[in-house]
């Protein structure tokens, strides 16, 4: 007997993982792909957190540890959020999880009920919109174009609220795009949600230590929304620790308690020797993150120059993470050898197939005008990586 709930046969494959995978198992038959798909960095967790996290085995964090997370973590993530964001989350504010991912389902199915409305701002990262649906919500998308840097205007996010808005999706430093909010800009959505005080947003800055011009802002810096706002953050992408798993989040006390007795149904607490090495990382005084974000600035620069010279691709320069999302509408209708390009999927394919590049397509984000390419690898790789793409691409007509 076979049978799987309706709410998990809704759910979609992450086209980020699977295109990854793809690559895998292409590699695996021998043929040199290059995965340009995958959202992590190509570093090394830094050796003072690995010390951290031997040591931890060898003083025997080995038994089941607090639900919410270790409470020297979460003092450690409270000062964190004060020191360098400016931002007044208490110890018991804070809710360790395994990865962003679990922190943000954590949220979503503490305060969305069936039918009610998530707003997203597309392009927007891929799991936000199959999390979303299996609560029971429904996803309402705000389009952006690469002309205006695929953001939002408060004129739009004004528009997309209606009486059952429930939650809206913040991200910035973006994935898939790359695009960081100014204060200016943030402040100018800020005086749109003021109006509406039922309304919670989650501000995701998983990629806060990843930017190119300016500071991070955080958007809970904004006091007239501060009590509603949710912040998610990690140690996966600022110090290359994606195989850690470890997220968290600051919320106001009550969505915390929810949290935490949601997670102690789920999972209890995450993996002690995660949690002690996410606490090195947290505190480290190393200057590894900043050696990380002047590698991907250099990256971008790179990446950004070549395929801003590639016949047909309209491109953006990102101001931070490591992704960057070309608009292909020029390619759409072209064909090769009897293939015909219908959307962003059949582009990211015909990639991986003539060019042996994975990249993913834009429809997975939202956005089916445009694929993301992350360029969280080597120079040499980019360089070989671009030209594989310009030499495929020339093939269309």
């Amino acid at each position: 007997m076979e049978h799987i709930s309706r709410r998990v046969q809704s759910l979609s494959v992450s086209q980020t993982l699977a295109m990854a995978q793809k690559s895998r198992e292409l590699r695996e038959k021998g043929i040199d792909v290059i995965n340009m798909s995958i959202g992590e960095p190509d570093f090394f967790t830094p050796d003072d957190i690995k010390e951290a996290a031997k040591r931890a085995i060898d003083d025997n964090y080995s038994f089941y540890p607090p639900v919410p997370g270790y409470g020297d973590l979460r003092e450690a993530i409270s000062r964190k959020f004060k020191e360098e964001n400016g931002l007044d989350y208490s110890p018991d504010q804070i809710i360790v999880s395994a990865g962003g991912k679990h922190s943000l389902i954590n949220i979503l199915i503490s305060v969305v009920d069936p039918e009610e409305e998530v707003i997203l701002l597309a392009p927007y990262w891929v799991s936000y919109y199959d999390q979303i649906r299996f609560t029971g919500g429904i996803p309402v998308i705000i389009n952006t174009t690469i002309e205006n840097d695929f953001k939002v205007t408060p004129a739009q996010l004004d528009a997309a609220i209606t009486s059952r808005t429930r939650v809206i999706i913040f991200n910035s430093p973006s994935n898939p795009t790359g695009m960081v909010y100014t204060r200016e800009e943030m402040a100018a959505l800020v005086r749109v949600i003021e109006n509406y005080p039922e309304i919670l947003v989650i501000s995701d800055e998983i990629y806060e230590h990843i930017t190119f011009s300016g500071s991070h802002v955080s958007l809970a810096t904004f006091g007239s929304i501060a009590d509603r706002v949710v912040t998610v953050n990690g140690v996966s992408k600022g110090y290359a620790m994606t195989g850690w798993r470890i997220g968290y989040i600051g919320a106001p006390l009550w969505l915390a308690k929810a949290c935490n007795k949601l997670q102690g149904q789920f999972t209890s607490g995450v993996c002690s020797i995660a949690q002690r090495a996410a606490l090195a990382a947290v505190t480290s005084k190393s200057d590894s993150r900043e050696k990380m974000r002047e590698a991907f600035l250099r990256r971008r620069d790179l990446i950004c120059g070549l395929l801003q010279k590639v016949p047909g691709l309209k491109v953006r320069v990102p101001q931070g993470a490591f992704y960057v999302m070309p608009d292909i509408s020029s390619f759409i209708g072209r064909s090769y050898n009897g293939k015909t390009i219908n959307n962003s999927e059949d582009l990211a394919f015909f990639i991986l197939e003539e060019g042996r590049v994975a990249v993913v397509s834009g429809a997975a984000f939202g956005a089916d005008s445009c694929i993301r390419i992350s360029y969280a690898t080597s120079d040499d790789m980019i360089i070989e990586a671009v030209r594989r793409i310009s030499e495929a691409l020339a093939k269309l007509s």
